[in-house]
């Protein structure tokens, strides 16, 4: 092998690798958003997941985006694991479409599908047509790489014996089509090289099957790579794929004899035979696969265990056993466990007005530690959720459960400007900048009123909820709070021009104004979120 031919083969291999890229990008721009939308609505079922797998792979023409998308919705608690294996399956059926079309003999009109892309790119002004254009460049590009690693690759047909080994030992011709996907990272370009080598007569149909085979563990990497740093689900829905393969390569490698047999009887050319065996093995892995979805779900579960990771040291409702057993008793253990987070900062805000007000110093480490607590708290009502939407619920529970989530976020933040309180304290007194009584009255009666507003909020959660605090009343305090804050600011400009306190209290004094609305805000958003999901 010259070094010519080595650069022909590496620049074959590089003009298809950017092929399908160019292909799959212009696609994901006309439709990849829409397409993640559908994905994440559509896949109530394993089939309806399988099909819509199939359908964004085939639109988008990349297998590795379609799981990509779909782990990173697992991770975000928009789609259970069930869901997840569905459109996992039909990805793995819709990225053998390129090997279809790789196989038709349409690669004399590579040139004009190259001539009509760039005139599109170059003359069109609509960006929708541009993208189109650039697809149709790629998908040009396809087959001229294609035929420059077929001429490349000539001078092997007198070393068919380099490649008859694959056909005498399936396991090497596994681990070459693994291996190869590895390094380039895309399953239909090992498909392209393999059809490449077969229609120049270099490689069987016994070698060439198993390195599809590999082919197929192979890009489950992609999933892989996508999950790493990620949380518990995202890596539960990386290993269904990367099991989902492994387990169909076990099952037909056995049956190779029977497999060869019948792919032969498809049709005369080798081209669309190793293209049939790619498309057959997904169809078929499926099919095998579809009716055990959920039960291939909870063993990937019992491999990757759920709940472990909820830490519930200072939860006093947050019960792993629910999730499984009741998801929607589940729901009601979050809606509890926030209204023990409200509780919870009731306490630090108290210990807050001790320090802040009166000059308590033994309040600090109490409120360190209670802050702590909540964050812990929030922490732990997140994954819980999460593993709830991972049991599967919906309608309303989800939207209730959603809004509880977002609830606890926004009371982990109240608790941060508590303890942001506790640093402009400590900043006032090193410096030696005290507030005038004037000064912290004002502040403090701000901050009674933002806590009557979170009082009001809380309610939103209670459990029994007699609706005695009405929105209008809320959001009437609330308005009142940030109008005592502007007219706060304005009062306090006149002090600093008066010289009745120094340019640098006067600036603690503003950022403790903001903290304080901040509180009110985040305490009328818990009430807003809890409306709107009418779950109060």
């Amino acid at each position: 092998m010259s070094l010519y031919t080595a650069m022909q083969l590496l620049g074959g291999v590089g003009l298809f690798l950017y092929a399908i890229k160019l292909v799959s990008d212009s696609l994901q721009l006309i439709a990849g958003e829409r397409m993640r939308n559908i994905i994440g609505m559509f896949t109530k079922t394993p089939l309806l997941g399988v099909l819509l797998g199939a359908g964004v792979t085939i639109v988008i023409q990349s297998s590795s985006a379609t799981t990509v998308m779909t782990v990173s919705f697992v991770e975000a608690g928009l789609m259970t694991l069930t869901q997840a294996i569905g459109v996992i399956m039909g990805a793995n059926i819709g990225t053998t479409i390129t090997g279809q079309i790789l196989a038709f003999k349409i690669k004399d009109f590579a040139y004009l599908f190259i001539m009509v892309g760039i005139l599109l790119m170059f003359v069109s002004k609509k960006k929708a047509i541009k993208h189109a254009g650039e697809g149709l460049f790629g998908f040009g590009l396809l087959f001229i790489g294609m035929q420059t690693m077929e001429s490349s690759m000539a001078f092997l047909k007198s070393r068919q014996d380099i490649f008859l080994m694959f056909a005498h030992n399936p396991l090497l011709g596994l681990a070459a089509g693994a291996g190869l996907t590895l390094l380039v990272q895309s399953s239909s370009a090992t498909v392209g090289l393999t059809i490449a080598l077969g229609t120049q007569g270099l490689l069987p149909l016994e070698a060439a099957i198993p390195i599809i085979f590999g082919d197929n563990i192979g890009t489950t990497i992609t999933a892989v790579l996508a999950a790493m740093g990620t949380g518990r689900a995202a890596r539960q829905a990386a290993a269904s794929h990367v099991m989902f393969n492994l387990i169909g390569v076990c099952v037909w490698l056995p049956l190779m004899p029977f497999y060869i047999g019948f792919i032969e009887s498809t049709s005369s050319s080798i081209g669309h035979q190793i293209a049939n065996a790619h498309s057959l093995f997904n169809i078929c892995n499926t099919l095998l696969f579809l009716p055990f979805v959920r039960p291939f779900a909870a063993l990937v579960r019992k491999i990757f265990p759920d709940a472990p990771h909820i830490d519930t040291r200072d939860t006093k409702y947050l019960d792993p056993h629910l999730i499984q057993r009741t998801p929607v008793v589940a729901v009601s253990a979050v809606r509890r466990e926030c209204r023990h987070m409200g509780e919870v900062l009731q306490e630090l805000l108290s210990h807050v007005e001790r320090l802040f007000f009166e000059g308590k110093e033994s309040e600090r480490d109490t409120i360190m530690e209670m802050e702590d607590k909540l964050d812990r708290i929030e922490t732990a009502i997140r994954v819980y959720s999460a593993d709830i939407l991972q049991a599967g619920i919906d309608g309303q529970p989800a939207a209730e459960l959603e809004a509880l989530v977002i609830s606890a976020g926004d009371l982990e933040r109240i608790g941060d400007k508590g303890k942001r309180m506790l640093d402009f304290h400590d900043y006032r007194r090193k410096r030696g900048k005290e507030f005038t009584p004037e000064a912290l009255q004002e502040i403090r009666d701000l901050f009674h009123d933002a806590r009557r507003v979170l009082a009001m909020a809380l309610s939103y959660i209670d459990i029994e909820n007699d609706k005695a605090v009405t929105r209008e009343a809320l959001a009437e305090l609330a308005l009142r709070i940030r109008k005592a804050e502007n007219s706060l600011r304005a009062s306090h400009a006149q002090r600093l021009s008066d010289g009745k306190c120094s340019a640098e209290s006067g600036l603690v004094f503003i950022d403790v104004l903001g903290a304080v609305e901040q509180i009110a805000y985040r305490s009328r958003k818990i009430a807003d979120h809890m409306s709107e999901k009418r779950v109060a």
